[in-house]
Formats: C-alpha cells, sequence, structure tokens
C-alpha cells in the first residue's frame, strides 16, 4: 500500500508548490524489496520496503495501484538478500551513485536526498511474521551505512498494529523517531466498506487509531475519490470529521492529515480523481472541525 508519491502537492494551508511528479516505479533494476521513489511528500528520496511481494493484502480498496492479476515475481521474503539490498541503495545514495543512474539522473539537485525509509508496498506491513526482526534490521543498517537520522515510517491501515509483535516493532520505530502514517478513508462504516473493501470493521480500525496515538503523535492518510462520477458527500466528510474529533477528544495525537486524492490507475475504471478545488475544500473543512495541520495532494496526470 504504498501511498507516499501521488502526484501534486500544496503545503499545509497554502498554494500548489510547482513540483510535479508523476512517475513512480516500484521495481529498481534486480532489487525484488528495496526501490527508491522521487516522493514529494518527503521532498526528496524515499526508500520503500516491500515486505508483501505476494501482493497479499486484508483490504481490497477500490483506489489501489497494485496490479493483483499478474503473477508477482516472487512470494517469500529473502530476508538476507532485503538487507544487502538496503545497504547497497543506502551506500550508493551517500557516494552519489544513484543520481548517475537513468532512473535519477534528472533529479533536480535539491531533491537528491534521502529523506525516509518506508515500510509500504504491494500489501499490509505488519503482516510479515517478522516485522519486529526485519525492523530491528533496518535501524541497525540505516546507522552503520551512516544514515543515523534518517527517519523510518511505517505506512499501514491499521488492522493489525494491537499485535504484539507489531507493538515491538513500533516501540523499536519510537526510540528512533519513526513515524507511522495510518489510512482513514472514512467516516461510516458503509462508505468505509465501499472503499476499502474489508470483512474487517472500522470500529477495530478506529480503536487501533485511538491506541496507537495515545501513545505517539500519528499521521493520518485519507484518500477521497469519485466514485461512479460522484464525489464524497457532505454527510461523509461531517462523519469523517466526527472520527478525527473523537480521536482528539479520546486523548489521541494527530501531527497532521494528509488529504488527497488517485493519482495512479486505481484497481477500478469507475474509480476516478477529485478536482483540484474539490480536494482542497475538504480539506478546509477538516481543519475547520479538526483543528489539526492537513496537508494537501492532487492527482495530476494518472498514468
Amino acid at each position: 500500500m504504498d501511498e507516499r508519491d501521488d502526484s501534486g502537492a500544496s503545503p499545509p494551508g497554502g498554494a500548489a508548490t510547482a513540483l510535479k511528479i508523476t512517475h513512480h516505479p516500484r521495481h529498481y533494476r534486480e532489487n525484488l524489496y528495496v526501490y527508491p521513489v522521487l516522493s514529494r511528500r518527503a521532498r526528496g528520496i524515499s526508500i520503500g520496503i516491500n515486505l508483501n511481494p505476494d501482493k497479499i493484502c486484508n483490504f481490497d480498496c477500490v483506489y489501489c495501484q497494485v496490479d493483483r492479476t499478474a503473477p508477482p515475481a516472487v512470494r517469500e521474503v529473502d530476508e538476507g538478500r532485503l538487507r544487502d539490498e538496503l545497504a547497497a541503495l543506502l551506500r550508493d545514495a551517500r557516494s552519489g551513485a544513484l543520481y548517475d543512474r537513468p532512473e535519477f539522473g534528472q533529479v533536480p539537485p535539491a531533491l537528491r536526498e534521502v529523506r525516509d525509509i518506508t515500510f509500504s508496498g504491494d500489501g499490509e506491513p505488519p503482516s510479515y511474521p517478522n516485522f519486529a526482526g526485519v525492523v530491528r534490521d533496518v535501524l541497525a543498517i540505516k546507522q552503520r551505512e551512516g544514515f543515523p537520522d534518517l527517519k523510518v515510517v511505517l505506512l499501514t491501515n491499521a488492522t493489525l498494529i494491537d499485535r504484539a509483535q507489531v507493538r515491538e516493532a513500533m516501540a523499536l520505530m519510537d526510540q528512533d523517531h519513526g513515524e507511522f502514517w495510518l489510512k482513514l478513508d472514512a467516516g461510516t462504516e458503509a462508505y468505509y466498506r465501499t472503499v476499502d473493501r474489508t470483512t474487517i470493521p472500522l470500529r477495530k480500525v478506529l480503536a487501533n487509531i485511538l491506541e496507537a496515538a495515545r501513545l505517539r503523535p500519528v499521521v493520518l492518510q485519507s484518500l477521497f475519490m469519485r466514485i461512479r462520477g460522484a464525489g464524497p458527500p457532505a454527510e461523509e466528510i461531517d462523519a469523517y470529521c466526527g472520527r478525527v474529533r473523537d480521536i482528539l477528544d479520546g486523548g489521541g495525537r494527530i501531527s497532521l492529515i494528509q488529504v488527497y486524492t488517485v493519482a495512479r490507475r486505481p484497481a477500478e475504471t469507475w474509480v476516478e480523481p477529485l478536482a483540484d478545488a474539490e480536494v482542497e475544500a475538504i480539506a478546509r473543512t477538516i481543519r475547520s472541525r479538526a483543528e489539526v495541520p492537513v496537508e494537501t495532494f492532487y492527482s495530476g496526470r494518472i498514468g
């Protein structure tokens, strides 16, 4: 569920930035698990780690860009190879060799910096059985390769973060200024099931987000779109704002809400992006109701 790099972006509460990036390959050379992308949200290079190469996910989001009709290249995670790929990519970034390659040769000088390592990819990262072990390895590798201050980010739909081994992994990340970007795409159960297409109840997602946000500030990622020609109804946005307020009133801390729309080819042909003005209108409503920072990301060109 790699959602770091949607097209146009605007700073919190402000005008759109000139940065437009529309191509985000999630495969890099011969690597199987580790891949760099030029990310608007990171404002530089973000290194992704894919722990779900089998493309299995407990959500089946209507907007997902992962092609689940094509067979996966590999189904298992070779942790030794993953460690080697990450170390090699960090070395290439540090030496500048990454920008000598055609994939990244046109990156502007101001963006030639690795900003984070993100657990993302083709499914739900915490579903990996040895998630805590891989987190421990990643933290050690970035330290060893000369990136002690590089933050590690977990992108998650929050359905599994109440598991003991996931809590262990999150605690390790807390000790290393890690960040947690949690999905919340709806305010009502009906809309949640329409968008995320899962049997896991919304109340579990909300309970897990609240528990996580009580322990550290979290980022909420919220994607809104046009479904069969219609954007989210006003009452759905009102319900969403109510859910955010419930988290805050329950003692949770939200450092940022990312409001965005479809930027890459979605799973369903009847899913389309919202116009920039529609994204901004939703963001204004959330700012006024939730009183937390909101950053907007636009669609650009879908391809």
